[in-house]
């Protein structure tokens, strides 16, 4: 297996797709690292989101928490940059059962501070009807010629399958990177992983 280690990351070779993930590093590491800016609006648990992001053989692993919003309150927020531009090909989602997984995503690029009122009045570069993927198998597709140099990305679920609350237990991201670094504030894992059809 081929590595290269990159600031605030890694790139593990695994196969012939790139999936970019947003994950916290081991507690003992994060005790000093305050400056992680990934986050969401509406969680019941702040910080939580961070549970979220991780490698995709661990996404149904829910031992370090999840992403819920607040009671009665189905709406998330998610806010994601990263440290160097990316180009995103397709977004994996894996919801809550008994209709807390999230129907619909929308997407905005390179557009920091939104919130919900932003959100639902701003047109999103793509939005997607989304099934309730409870074992990670779906990706949803982007318009890839629009997901390029991406800074930034939001990621809006205005609405679940009828639940009180929205519940998340993975965000995936697959596509690549550039070289061009920021000193932005996100640990960034760049891993290379099979398509979900390969772990069948």
């Amino acid at each position: 297996m081929e590595s290269l280690l990159l600031e605030g990351g890694r790139a593990t070779l695994l196969s012939s797709a790139w999936w970019l993930v947003v994950t916290m590093q081991e507690k003992t590491q994060m005790a000093d690292h305050s400056d992680l800016q990934v986050s969401a609006l509406n969680e019941a648990v702040p910080g939580s989101v961070k549970s979220v992001f991780k490698a995709w053989e661990q996404r149904l692993n829910s031992s370090e928490g999840h992403l819920e919003s607040n009671d009665g309150d189905p709406e998330l927020l998610v806010f994601i940059p990263f440290t160097s531009d990316v180009k995103i090909k397709s977004i994996s989602v894996v919801g809550g059962a008994d209709g807390t997984s999230p129907c619909k995503m929308r997407a905005f690029i390179n557009r920091d501070g939104i919130d919900f009122s932003d959100a639902q009045s701003m047109q999103p570069i793509q939005e997607w009807d989304l099934a309730e993927n409870l074992q990670g198998m779906l990706e949803y597709q982007t318009r890839y010629s629009r997901f390029q140099g991406v800074a930034s990305l939001t990621l809006h679920f205005p609405e679940n399958f009828g639940a009180e609350t929205t519940q998340i237990r993975y965000i995936g991201l697959k596509g690549e990177a550039t070289q061009l670094k920021r000193d932005v504030v996100a640990t960034i894992v760049y891993e290379i992983t099979p398509n979900p059809s390969d772990h069948k």
